[in-house]
């Protein structure tokens, strides 16, 4: 219980985000949170990202590229994070030195 009282927020909402975008399917229209879209308006510079990381979890590199080009980056960028909050938690010591007396 202690370890779940240390985990971030940030942390869990990346990794859920990650699964829940595995988990669409790209082909069926579905409710948006983009903001751009909600307002009517029908360009928006991130339209396809989230279909993008689906087809990179599905190794479609040549879909995901035409989606949206900065799918690649982004998922990248959001696994490093993932990794950062991760190794805050537990931080590992590379700097140990046995005590030898």
């Amino acid at each position: 219980m202690k370890l779940f009282k240390k985990i971030p927020f940030e942390l869990l909402f990346w990794i859920i985000a990650l699964v829940l975008l595995a988990n669409i399917n790209p082909k069926d229209a579905h409710f948006s949170l983009c903001p751009l879209l909600n307002l009517g308006i029908d360009w928006c510079p991130g339209c396809g990202l989230g279909r993008s990381i689906n087809h990179l979890f599905h190794a479609n590199i040549y879909l995901s590229w035409q989606q949206h080009w900065f799918g690649i980056p982004a998922l990248l960028i959001i696994f490093h994070r993932i990794f950062n909050l991760i190794k805050r938690i537990n931080p590992i010591n590379l700097n140990f030195k046995p005590n030898i007396s």
